[in-house]
């Protein structure tokens, strides 16, 4: 059992060091180099953090980094940080152990050495992972999780503490805190710290002034330990838990204290000068990281199984709360709500499985300013991470939609385009007016035209192009149907009031719930059921020549979604029913 005498709030690296210090220790034979021992593996912290954070209900106590609680969280404490992979920026060698006299001590998890750097025969090169991660794209206020107000007071309270007790700290060869930065106004060259890491094969200096991105935007460069390939991907929400670096001290100007030290350690380095300014990017250490998906969002979810009975009554709330939205349009909620249960799930060269982009209709400018603003409204609500885009002339000629790696800097610069999976897209083409696209505006626009067709975003890599995949659910309001982004589905609405929409936090959060839930459903295939629809099919393209292979892949899709919308895995002749139903009514309108 780990004992008290481990702060991994306030001085998580402290356990790094004593834990690290005791493996070394407890190592047979005595002979044996540690640092190859424990080169890219664990030697227990990990472990020790682990037991805490769920073993012992510690997750709660750890703050969540963010522009606003970085005001008062302090450097070198443990952090919570949930963000979006934006650019992969390579990979870290920095010294990872070294002697200090005859004792072993690591680098791991720092930034900055407390020691001054050994001979190169007594240090060892390590390696770790660089990710700019960002909050993610569109992510609704309700979907965000910030640090109570209690917690925060607390560590601000218990950091007043530590303050006025800085002196005895920093004569504790053993603590951490000597160069934890706890008196803002210390210089760090004073302390002897040194440089421990190099970014390789990237510049990643400034990196939070790409264009695309707002002058105030927040963004951490996480750095991952012992990391299997492949472990991120571009564009996965993740949340991170480790260590806060935030020192305004770590400037290429502080390494002018001792040169011999500092160009030995450098000789090792593929490129001095990567260091991204940390009065401007925050970094973390990160200890432990899990994926997060829908459901991880959804705050005080209701703890029920998604069982057909459960699902059914939720359903019906739902589909009602949309048809107000969209003036008591009771088929356009129902192909709304197949809509935002839609998810691709396999992809070929005749059809994506899955996939229902929706074009809703008849929606004037006067029209869009009730009923637009009503449905965009609802999503938000409903959904945890949406945007919205413009569809103007003056939009489409000077947005940056395509995300552009520039290879000077060596990162990825933003788009509007680069989204996470999951995201909703809603396309607003009410407000555009007649006007000319530049060759921007033409190239933006064949951009969202494959984002439907294909959920491909194509990355501009300056010297070739890359077509990254990615799974965005993309909603057209026009006045009449799009002839520039080709939808799935087509529905006019035909509003016939205009009707208060309102919803309690408990209904939100079951909707929320029902969303998430329903379309991680895996869909079952029932044979009989297939042969019957396959029939169904061919006989109605001899009665209609226009079907094509696209019209029977949304009808299966409608299908599927239709089951699942009920809590089933499997479709069923009743679903089938519904879907033709609602496809006569839906024609009818055209």
């Amino acid at each position: 059992m780990v004992g008290p005498q481990y702060d991994l709030l306030m001085n998580p690296l402290g356990a790094v060091r004593q834990t690290f210090e005791k493996a070394v220790a407890s190592s047979q034979p005595s002979d044996l180099d540690p640092t190859a021992v424990y080169r890219g593996k664990d030697w227990g912290i990990v472990d020790v953090l682990n037991q805490f954070i769920f073993s012992q209900g510690g997750l709660a106590q750890v703050p969540i980094l963010d522009a606003s609680s970085l005001k008062w969280i302090k450097p070198n404490t443990l952090v919570r940080f949930r963000g979006m992979v934006q650019d992969m920026l390579g990979n870290e060698f920095y010294v990872g152990a070294f002697k200090d006299g005859c004792t072993w001590r690591t680098n791991k998890f720092m930034d900055l050495s407390p020691f001054s750097v050994p001979p190169v025969s007594e240090t060892t090169l390590w390696e770790r992972h660089l990710f700019h991660c960002i909050p993610v794209p569109g992510q609704n206020s309700w979907a965000i999780e910030s640090t109570p107000y209690p917690l925060k007071r607390n560590i601000s309270n218990e950091m007043t503490c530590q303050h006025g007790e800085k002196r005895r700290r920093d004569e504790d060869p053993d603590g951490i805190c000597d160069f934890d930065c706890c008196d803002e106004g210390s210089s760090s060259s004073n302390k002897k710290q040194k440089d421990c890491g190099s970014a390789s094969h990237h510049k990643i200096a400034e990196i939070t002034n790409g264009s695309s991105l707002p002058t105030n935007s927040f963004s951490c460069l996480v750095k991952v330990y012992d990391m299997p390939e492949s472990q991120f991907k571009l564009n996965e929400v993740v949340e991170f838990i480790g260590i806060y670096t935030f020192d305004p001290e770590l400037t290429t100007s502080n390494r002018n204290g001792d040169a011999d030290d500092d160009m030995m350690m450098f000789d090792f380095m593929d490129d001095v000068a990567t260091h991204l300014p940390p009065s401007k990017v925050p970094r973390i250490h990160c200890l432990v990281s899990q994926k997060l998906s829908m459901q991880d969002l959804i705050p005080n979810a209701p703890a029920c199984e998604p069982l057909p009975n459960v699902i059914r009554g939720i359903r019906d709330s739902l589909v009602s709360y949309l048809s107000c939205t969209l003036g008591n349009d009771v088929i356009a909620a129902q192909c709304l709500l197949l809509h935002l249960l839609s998810k691709l799930r396999a992809k070929s060269d005749v059809a994506s499985v899955g996939r229902l982009s929706l074009n809703l209709t008849g929606f004037t400018q006067e029209s869009a300013s009730i009923f637009g603003i009503q449905l965009n409204n609802a999503i938000k609500a409903l959904l945890p991470y949406s945007h919205t885009i413009p569809l103007t002339i003056e939009y489409l000629n000077t947005a940056m939609l395509q995300p552009k790696k520039d290879n000077e800097s060596g990162r990825l610069l933003m788009g509007a385009l680069q989204l996470t999976s999951g995201t909703h897209l809603t396309l607003d083409e009410t407000v555009m007016q007649s006007g000319t696209l530049n060759s921007k505006g033409v190239e933006n626009v064949l951009l969202l035209k494959h984002l439907m067709e294909h959920q491909i975003v194509e990355y501009d890599f300056q010297f070739y192009k890359l077509d990254m995949a990615t799974e965005v659910q993309c909603l057209i309001i026009s006045e009449a149907k799009s002839n520039i982004l080709p939808a799935d589905l087509v529905v006019p609405v035909c509003p016939s009031a205009v009707t208060p929409v309102s919803a309690s936090e408990e209904q939100l959060r079951a909707w929320r719930w029902y969303l998430a839930t329903v379309r991680s459903l895996p869909h079952l295939t029932d044979t009989s059921i297939c042969e019957m629809l396959q029939n169904e099919m061919v006989e109605a393209m001899r009665k209609d020549r226009s079907l094509g292979c696209s019209d029977l892949s949304r009808w299966m899709t409608m299908a599927q979604l239709m089951a699942a919308s009920f809590g089933e895995k499997s479709l069923s002749v009743e679903h089938w029913q519904m879907v033709k139903e609602i496809e006569r009514l839906r024609k009818e309108r055209l």
